[in-house]
């Protein structure tokens, strides 16, 4: 009987960590009131659809329509505003810019779990209101991606050769990998609990780990990729980083000493670097 008690116990501390580590993983509210207006460019708010019909909502910069368009897509659980430093020092640099709330983020339509997958899939749908756009006669695409927005910049660049050049921050080459460092920098034991996450998520999302992660789509993809990582981060291993590289030897590699996951615009040079590598032909 004692046994039995104590099964049951576990069972419920199992049932109440399960649920507690996929509450953590579920998109927080965050929208947000405040747009730009010191880049000396008007921001337009403008909005466009998701895969599922709905809308997202997108800041547009218009500087001329024979210049690229350049593509910002921020990190799971914040939102547009988290941009406003790139619209602020790259803006005129040579492209046009759209920057967007990805779905359950900011202002565009509620989403309850994100996926790297479902961050490309906006991605794709913000490069298909570039190139439909009558107005916008030069159609090539550069991305900006922070976090799993970077990741997600990885992937919709494996899927579409109209993006030709790629700047991650940040970017995982695993999600599996990462999401599994989250869970265990809690404490939490590999088993039972992360094996019945990853059980769940599979059943929950159908997703097959492997085959969506970055590290083993970016060498399907056409264009030029700068990745950049700080060499403190702790939420993005550095190995993480390297292990892209490795998987595509023509990407370059920027460690940046003493940064960690959200700073590493802070570094002197920085926007002198990304400006570059975006413009240089």
């Amino acid at each position: 009987m004692l046994l039995y008690y104590i099964l049951l116990v576990l069972f419920f501390i199992s049932v109440i960590l399960l649920y507690l580590i996929v509450r953590a993983f579920k998109t927080p509210v965050n929208p947000h009131n405040t747009i730009p207006n010191d880049l000396g460019k008007e921001i337009l708010e403008v909005s466009f659809p998701s895969i599922t019909g709905k809308e997202l909502y997108a800041w547009k910069v218009n500087t001329d329509p024979d210049f690229p368009t350049l593509i910002l897509v921020h990190g799971w659980g914040r939102n547009i505003e988290r941009m406003a430093p790139y619209l602020r020092k790259l803006c005129c640099r040579g492209f046009n810019m759209l920057a967007f709330d990805a779905r359950g983020h900011g202002n565009s339509h509620k989403e309850n779990y994100m996926t790297v997958v479902k961050f490309a899939e906006d991605i794709n749908s913000a490069v298909e209101f570039v190139v439909k756009d009558k107005n916008q006669r030069n159609k090539e695409i550069m991305l900006i991606g922070l976090s799993i927005g970077g990741a997600a910049s990885i992937l919709a660049a494996s899927r579409d050769e109209r993006i030709r050049k790629v700047v991650t921050v940040g970017a995982f080459a695993h999600p599996r990998e990462v999401m599994r460092k989250q869970i265990s920098d809690r404490h939490i034991p590999y088993i039972p609990f992360i094996w019945l996450f990853f059980k769940f998520i599979k059943w929950r999302t159908g997703l097959d780990f492997d085959a969506i992660a970055p590290v083993n789509n970016i060498a399907k993809a056409k264009a030029e990729f700068l990745l950049i990582q700080g060499k403190d981060d702790k939420i993005v291993p550095l190995e993480q980083a390297r292990k892209l590289k490795t998987a595509m030897p023509t990407a370059e590699l920027w460690e940046i000493p003493g940064r960690g996951h959200s700073n590493c615009h802070l570094e002197n040079g920085f926007w002198e670097k990304v400006g570059d590598f975006l413009i240089h032909k």
